[in-house]
Protein backbone atom coordinates (compact mmCIF):
# COMPACT_ATOMS: atom_id res chain seq x y z
CA UNK A 1 0.00 0.00 0.00
CA UNK A 2 1.25 3.47 -0.83
CA UNK A 3 2.67 5.00 2.35
CA UNK A 4 0.59 8.13 1.71
CA UNK A 5 -2.60 6.12 1.94
CA UNK A 6 -3.65 6.17 5.55
CA UNK A 7 -6.49 4.25 7.11
CA UNK A 8 -7.00 6.34 10.19
CA UNK A 9 -8.34 4.53 13.20
CA UNK A 10 -9.49 7.79 14.69
CA UNK A 11 -12.51 6.87 16.68
CA UNK A 12 -11.80 3.47 18.14
CA UNK A 13 -10.98 3.35 21.86
CA UNK A 14 -10.74 0.27 24.02
CA UNK A 15 -13.16 0.04 26.91
CA UNK A 16 -11.08 -1.09 29.81
CA UNK A 17 -11.78 -3.79 32.32
CA UNK A 18 -10.72 -3.41 35.96
CA UNK A 19 -7.50 -1.41 35.82
CA UNK A 20 -4.19 -3.07 36.48
CA UNK A 21 -2.65 0.27 37.42
CA UNK A 22 -5.15 2.39 39.26
CA UNK A 23 -4.79 5.94 40.43
CA UNK A 24 -5.15 6.78 44.10
CA UNK A 25 -8.75 6.12 45.17
CA UNK A 26 -10.82 9.23 45.68
CA UNK A 27 -12.62 9.91 48.88
CA UNK A 28 -16.30 9.02 48.96
CA UNK A 29 -16.78 12.61 50.06
CA UNK A 30 -14.92 14.68 47.42
CA UNK A 31 -15.21 17.82 49.55
CA UNK A 32 -13.44 16.33 52.55
CA UNK A 33 -9.86 17.08 51.44
CA UNK A 34 -8.42 19.93 53.49
CA UNK A 35 -6.99 22.89 51.54
CA UNK A 36 -3.21 23.04 51.40
CA UNK A 37 -0.94 26.05 51.68
CA UNK A 38 0.65 27.35 48.50
CA UNK A 39 4.07 26.00 49.51
CA UNK A 40 2.62 22.55 50.25
CA UNK A 41 0.66 22.54 47.00
CA UNK A 42 3.66 23.32 44.79
CA UNK A 43 5.87 20.85 46.68
CA UNK A 44 3.54 18.03 45.63
CA UNK A 45 3.67 18.67 41.87
CA UNK A 46 5.29 16.19 39.44
CA UNK A 47 5.55 13.31 41.93
CA UNK A 48 4.97 10.57 39.39
CA UNK A 49 1.71 9.03 40.60
CA UNK A 50 0.23 5.98 38.92
CA UNK A 51 -1.74 6.99 35.81
CA UNK A 52 -5.52 7.11 35.70
CA UNK A 53 -6.73 4.26 33.47
CA UNK A 54 -10.43 5.13 33.33
CA UNK A 55 -12.25 3.88 30.23
CA UNK A 56 -13.78 7.15 29.07
CA UNK A 57 -14.64 6.73 25.36
CA UNK A 58 -12.59 8.65 22.84
CA UNK A 59 -13.70 9.89 19.46
CA UNK A 60 -15.94 12.67 20.75
CA UNK A 61 -13.23 14.54 22.67
CA UNK A 62 -11.83 17.82 21.37
CA UNK A 63 -9.17 18.55 24.00
CA UNK A 64 -8.83 14.96 25.27
CA UNK A 65 -9.17 16.11 28.89
CA UNK A 66 -11.52 15.24 31.71
CA UNK A 67 -14.71 17.26 31.78
CA UNK A 68 -14.70 17.82 35.52
CA UNK A 69 -12.82 17.02 38.73
CA UNK A 70 -15.67 15.02 40.26
CA UNK A 71 -15.35 11.31 41.14
CA UNK A 72 -17.61 10.36 38.23
CA UNK A 73 -16.51 10.70 34.59
CA UNK A 74 -18.04 13.74 32.90
CA UNK A 75 -19.47 12.71 29.52
CA UNK A 76 -20.12 16.28 28.37
CA UNK A 77 -17.89 16.56 25.29
CA UNK A 78 -18.03 20.36 25.40
CA UNK A 79 -16.37 20.60 28.82
CA UNK A 80 -12.73 20.37 29.86
CA UNK A 81 -10.90 20.98 33.12
CA UNK A 82 -8.27 22.91 31.10
CA UNK A 83 -9.03 24.66 27.80
CA UNK A 84 -6.12 27.12 27.72
CA UNK A 85 -3.05 28.33 29.60
CA UNK A 86 -1.64 31.84 29.85
CA UNK A 87 2.05 32.08 28.99
CA UNK A 88 2.29 35.35 30.87
CA UNK A 89 0.93 33.91 34.12
CA UNK A 90 3.92 32.12 35.66
CA UNK A 91 2.77 30.94 39.08
CA UNK A 92 5.89 28.98 39.95
CA UNK A 93 9.12 28.46 38.04
CA UNK A 94 12.66 27.30 38.50
CA UNK A 95 15.31 30.05 38.18
CA UNK A 96 16.33 31.52 35.84
CA UNK A 97 13.18 31.04 33.68
CA UNK A 98 11.34 34.35 33.49
CA UNK A 99 9.06 33.89 30.47
CA UNK A 100 7.86 31.37 27.90
CA UNK A 101 6.98 31.64 24.23
CA UNK A 102 5.53 29.24 21.67
CA UNK A 103 7.61 28.50 18.57
CA UNK A 104 5.68 26.32 16.14
CA UNK A 105 4.96 23.18 18.20
CA UNK A 106 7.21 23.70 21.21
CA UNK A 107 7.65 26.03 24.17
CA UNK A 108 10.87 27.96 24.62
CA UNK A 109 12.03 29.33 27.98
CA UNK A 110 13.74 32.69 28.29
CA UNK A 111 16.44 32.82 29.43
CA UNK A 112 17.32 29.22 28.69
CA UNK A 113 17.46 26.91 31.70
CA UNK A 114 19.34 23.65 32.22
CA UNK A 115 16.15 22.16 33.69
CA UNK A 116 13.95 23.48 30.87
CA UNK A 117 10.30 23.77 31.78
CA UNK A 118 10.21 21.05 34.43
CA UNK A 119 8.61 22.37 37.58
CA UNK A 120 7.09 25.44 35.89
CA UNK A 121 3.48 26.17 36.87
CA UNK A 122 1.22 28.24 34.62
CA UNK A 123 -2.26 29.56 35.23
CA UNK A 124 -4.89 28.03 32.99
CA UNK A 125 -8.65 28.28 32.50
CA UNK A 126 -11.34 25.60 32.47
CA UNK A 127 -14.31 25.48 30.10
CA UNK A 128 -16.36 26.99 32.93
CA UNK A 129 -13.99 29.95 33.12
CA UNK A 130 -12.44 28.87 36.42
CA UNK A 131 -8.70 29.25 37.06
CA UNK A 132 -6.60 26.09 37.19
CA UNK A 133 -2.87 25.63 37.81
CA UNK A 134 -0.93 23.48 35.36
CA UNK A 135 2.55 22.09 36.13
CA UNK A 136 5.03 20.90 33.50
CA UNK A 137 6.60 17.66 34.68
CA UNK A 138 8.54 16.48 31.64
CA UNK A 139 9.53 17.35 28.08
CA UNK A 140 10.16 14.90 25.25
CA UNK A 141 11.34 16.05 21.81
CA UNK A 142 9.07 14.62 19.12
CA UNK A 143 11.18 12.26 16.96
CA UNK A 144 8.92 12.86 13.97
CA UNK A 145 9.30 16.66 14.02
CA UNK A 146 12.17 18.75 15.44
CA UNK A 147 9.79 21.70 15.78
CA UNK A 148 7.45 19.82 18.13
CA UNK A 149 7.74 18.58 21.73
CA UNK A 150 5.59 16.35 23.92
CA UNK A 151 4.90 17.54 27.47
CA UNK A 152 3.86 15.65 30.57
CA UNK A 153 1.67 17.83 32.74
CA UNK A 154 -0.29 17.78 35.96
CA UNK A 155 -3.14 20.06 36.97
CA UNK A 156 -4.19 20.93 40.50
CA UNK A 157 -7.43 19.13 41.39
CA UNK A 158 -9.17 21.42 43.89
CA UNK A 159 -11.64 18.69 44.86
CA UNK A 160 -9.14 15.97 45.77
CA UNK A 161 -6.47 18.55 46.74
CA UNK A 162 -3.77 16.86 44.67
CA UNK A 163 -1.94 17.11 41.35
CA UNK A 164 -3.03 14.75 38.60
CA UNK A 165 -2.77 14.23 34.86
CA UNK A 166 -5.90 15.92 33.46
CA UNK A 167 -5.79 13.93 30.21
CA UNK A 168 -8.15 11.02 29.60
CA UNK A 169 -6.24 7.74 29.42
CA UNK A 170 -6.81 4.54 27.46
CA UNK A 171 -5.46 1.01 27.49
CA UNK A 172 -2.83 1.82 24.88
CA UNK A 173 -2.06 5.30 26.29
CA UNK A 174 -2.18 4.98 30.10
CA UNK A 175 -0.26 8.20 30.80
CA UNK A 176 -1.17 10.67 28.03
CA UNK A 177 1.05 13.59 27.06
CA UNK A 178 0.10 16.94 25.55
CA UNK A 179 1.12 19.12 22.64
CA UNK A 180 1.34 22.91 22.90
CA UNK A 181 -0.88 24.38 20.16
CA UNK A 182 -1.45 28.03 19.35
CA UNK A 183 -4.98 29.36 19.75
CA UNK A 184 -7.90 28.52 22.01
CA UNK A 185 -10.92 26.31 21.22
CA UNK A 186 -14.34 27.07 22.71
CA UNK A 187 -17.24 24.75 23.52
CA UNK A 188 -18.56 24.99 19.94
CA UNK A 189 -15.26 23.62 18.64
CA UNK A 190 -14.26 26.94 17.09
CA UNK A 191 -10.62 28.01 17.27
CA UNK A 192 -9.69 31.62 17.99
CA UNK A 193 -6.35 33.40 18.19
CA UNK A 194 -5.66 34.55 21.73
CA UNK A 195 -2.39 36.46 22.16
CA UNK A 196 -0.34 35.05 25.02
CA UNK A 197 -2.55 31.96 25.39
CA UNK A 198 -2.38 28.46 23.99
CA UNK A 199 -3.99 25.05 24.19
CA UNK A 200 -2.44 22.00 25.84
CA UNK A 201 -4.01 19.25 23.76
CA UNK A 202 -3.95 15.67 25.09
CA UNK A 203 -3.10 12.60 23.03
CA UNK A 204 -6.67 11.24 23.05
CA UNK A 205 -8.24 14.46 21.76
CA UNK A 206 -8.72 15.28 18.09
CA UNK A 207 -6.67 18.52 18.23
CA UNK A 208 -3.61 16.33 18.78
CA UNK A 209 -4.75 13.49 16.53
CA UNK A 210 -5.12 15.81 13.54
CA UNK A 211 -1.58 17.09 14.12
CA UNK A 212 -0.23 13.55 14.23
CA UNK A 213 -2.05 12.76 10.98
CA UNK A 214 -0.08 15.53 9.28
CA UNK A 215 -2.23 18.64 9.71
CA UNK A 216 0.14 20.79 11.76
CA UNK A 217 -1.46 24.24 12.08
CA UNK A 218 1.93 25.99 12.26
CA UNK A 219 3.15 24.29 9.05
CA UNK A 220 2.49 24.92 5.37
CA UNK A 221 2.43 22.90 2.16
CA UNK A 222 3.24 24.41 -1.24
CA UNK A 223 3.08 27.84 0.35
CA UNK A 224 -0.37 27.29 1.89
CA UNK A 225 -0.92 27.21 5.64
CA UNK A 226 -2.34 24.01 7.12
CA UNK A 227 -4.16 25.86 9.91
CA UNK A 228 -7.61 25.74 8.29
CA UNK A 229 -7.08 22.14 7.20
CA UNK A 230 -6.25 21.23 10.80
CA UNK A 231 -9.43 22.93 12.01
CA UNK A 232 -11.50 21.11 9.36
CA UNK A 233 -9.91 17.87 10.57
CA UNK A 234 -11.08 18.49 14.15
CA UNK A 235 -14.65 18.82 12.84
CA UNK A 236 -14.34 15.70 10.71
CA UNK A 237 -12.77 13.53 13.41
CA UNK A 238 -15.66 14.23 15.80
CA UNK A 239 -18.34 14.19 13.07
CA UNK A 240 -19.29 17.74 14.08
CA UNK A 241 -21.41 18.42 11.01
CA UNK A 242 -23.20 21.51 12.29
CA UNK A 243 -20.04 23.18 13.57
CA UNK A 244 -21.60 23.60 17.01
CA UNK A 245 -19.36 21.25 18.99
CA UNK A 246 -21.81 18.32 18.96
CA UNK A 247 -20.33 14.98 17.94
CA UNK A 248 -22.20 12.38 15.85
CA UNK A 249 -20.00 9.32 16.10
CA UNK A 250 -19.63 6.06 17.95
CA UNK A 251 -16.40 4.77 19.34
CA UNK A 252 -14.89 2.08 17.18
CA UNK A 253 -15.76 3.66 13.82
CA UNK A 254 -12.99 3.51 11.24
CA UNK A 255 -12.46 6.55 9.02
CA UNK A 256 -10.29 7.39 6.03
CA UNK A 257 -9.55 11.01 5.11
CA UNK A 258 -8.04 12.79 2.13
CA UNK A 259 -7.55 16.47 1.45
CA UNK A 260 -7.29 19.05 -1.30
CA UNK A 261 -3.69 19.97 -0.47
CA UNK A 262 -2.39 16.42 -0.85
CA UNK A 263 -1.24 15.82 2.73
CA UNK A 264 -3.25 12.57 2.83
CA UNK A 265 -4.64 10.54 -0.07
CA UNK A 266 -7.63 8.23 -0.13
CA UNK A 267 -6.93 4.59 0.63
CA UNK A 268 -7.46 2.55 -2.53
CA UNK A 269 -6.57 -0.96 -1.35
CA UNK A 270 -8.09 -3.20 1.28
CA UNK A 271 -6.03 -4.41 4.22
CA UNK A 272 -6.71 -6.56 7.31
CA UNK A 273 -7.96 -3.45 9.12
CA UNK A 274 -9.73 -1.72 6.25
CA UNK A 275 -12.28 -3.46 4.00
CA UNK A 276 -13.15 -1.27 1.03
CA UNK A 277 -16.33 -3.27 0.38
CA UNK A 278 -17.74 -1.93 3.66
CA UNK A 279 -16.73 1.69 3.12
CA UNK A 280 -18.66 4.59 1.64
CA UNK A 281 -18.33 8.36 1.34
CA UNK A 282 -19.56 10.27 4.38
CA UNK A 283 -18.98 14.04 4.14
CA UNK A 284 -16.90 16.97 2.91
CA UNK A 285 -15.52 19.45 5.44
CA UNK A 286 -14.62 23.09 6.05
CA UNK A 287 -13.19 24.63 9.25
CA UNK A 288 -16.70 25.35 10.56
CA UNK A 289 -18.23 21.94 9.86
CA UNK A 290 -19.52 19.86 6.95
CA UNK A 291 -20.18 21.37 3.53
CA UNK A 292 -22.19 18.40 2.28
CA UNK A 293 -23.07 14.92 3.48
CA UNK A 294 -24.06 11.55 2.12
CA UNK A 295 -24.92 10.11 5.55
CA UNK A 296 -24.41 10.56 9.28
CA UNK A 297 -21.67 8.49 10.85
CA UNK A 298 -23.69 7.26 13.84
CA UNK A 299 -26.49 5.97 11.61
CA UNK A 300 -29.14 8.62 12.18
CA UNK A 301 -31.21 9.96 9.28
CA UNK A 302 -29.89 12.98 7.41
CA UNK A 303 -33.07 14.87 8.23
CA UNK A 304 -32.08 15.03 11.89
CA UNK A 305 -29.44 17.64 11.00
CA UNK A 306 -32.11 19.86 9.48
CA UNK A 307 -33.61 20.06 12.96
CA UNK A 308 -30.34 20.28 14.88
CA UNK A 309 -28.97 23.20 12.86
CA UNK A 310 -31.94 24.77 11.03
CA UNK A 311 -31.13 26.86 7.98
CA UNK A 312 -27.65 25.39 7.59
CA UNK A 313 -28.36 22.49 5.21
CA UNK A 314 -30.85 21.58 2.50
CA UNK A 315 -31.68 18.27 0.84
CA UNK A 316 -31.27 18.31 -2.92
CA UNK A 317 -30.10 16.42 -5.95
CA UNK A 318 -26.91 14.44 -5.54
CA UNK A 319 -23.70 16.42 -6.08
CA UNK A 320 -20.73 14.61 -7.60
CA UNK A 321 -17.45 15.63 -5.89
CA UNK A 322 -15.30 13.25 -7.90
CA UNK A 323 -13.61 9.97 -6.94
CA UNK A 324 -17.06 8.43 -6.58
CA UNK A 325 -18.03 10.78 -3.72
CA UNK A 326 -21.63 11.99 -3.93
CA UNK A 327 -23.64 13.90 -1.33
CA UNK A 328 -27.28 15.01 -1.04
CA UNK A 329 -27.39 17.20 2.09
CA UNK A 330 -25.72 20.48 1.16
CA UNK A 331 -24.74 23.70 2.94
CA UNK A 332 -26.93 26.66 2.06
CA UNK A 333 -25.09 29.31 0.05
CA UNK A 334 -21.85 27.33 -0.17
CA UNK A 335 -20.35 25.49 -3.12
CA UNK A 336 -20.07 21.86 -1.95
CA UNK A 337 -17.47 21.13 -4.60
CA UNK A 338 -14.63 23.02 -2.89
CA UNK A 339 -14.13 21.37 0.53
CA UNK A 340 -10.76 21.27 2.26
CA UNK A 341 -11.20 17.69 3.42
CA UNK A 342 -13.33 14.63 2.70
CA UNK A 343 -13.77 11.32 4.47
CA UNK A 344 -15.15 7.83 4.09
CA UNK A 345 -16.10 5.46 6.86
CA UNK A 346 -17.70 2.12 7.60
CA UNK A 347 -21.42 2.31 7.03
CA UNK A 348 -22.42 0.03 9.90
CA UNK A 349 -21.77 0.80 13.54
CA UNK A 350 -21.42 -2.90 14.30
CA UNK A 351 -18.88 -3.49 11.55
CA UNK A 352 -16.14 -1.35 13.10
CA UNK A 353 -12.85 -3.05 13.90
CA UNK A 354 -10.81 -2.27 17.02
CA UNK A 355 -7.62 -0.29 16.40
CA UNK A 356 -4.10 -1.59 16.59
CA UNK A 357 -2.27 -0.54 19.77
CA UNK A 358 -1.03 3.01 19.64
CA UNK A 359 -3.32 4.18 16.87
Amino acid sequence: MNVKMHTLLALAPLLLAAPALASKPQSSNPKSAAPLSEAERYARRCQGRAPDRSGTPQGTMLWGMKGSWGPQADSNERRSVVVSVDLGALRKTEAPVQSLRLEQGRLVASPESSTGLVGTVLLGTSSEGKPVEVAFCGVEPAPEDPHMSWYRIEAWNPVAQEWENPCVASGSVPDPRVLAVGGVWDASGARKDAPGKLTLACEMGVITKCIRWGYKPWASRDGQSLAELHQACTRMARADYCGNGKSHTHEGTLIDMYDRQGVLSATTESSPGWDLSRVSFEAAWAPDGATCLARIRDGRALETLLQECPGRFRLGAAVDLGQGDRCTLQREGLNPGTPLLRNRSYTSRNSATPPAPGK
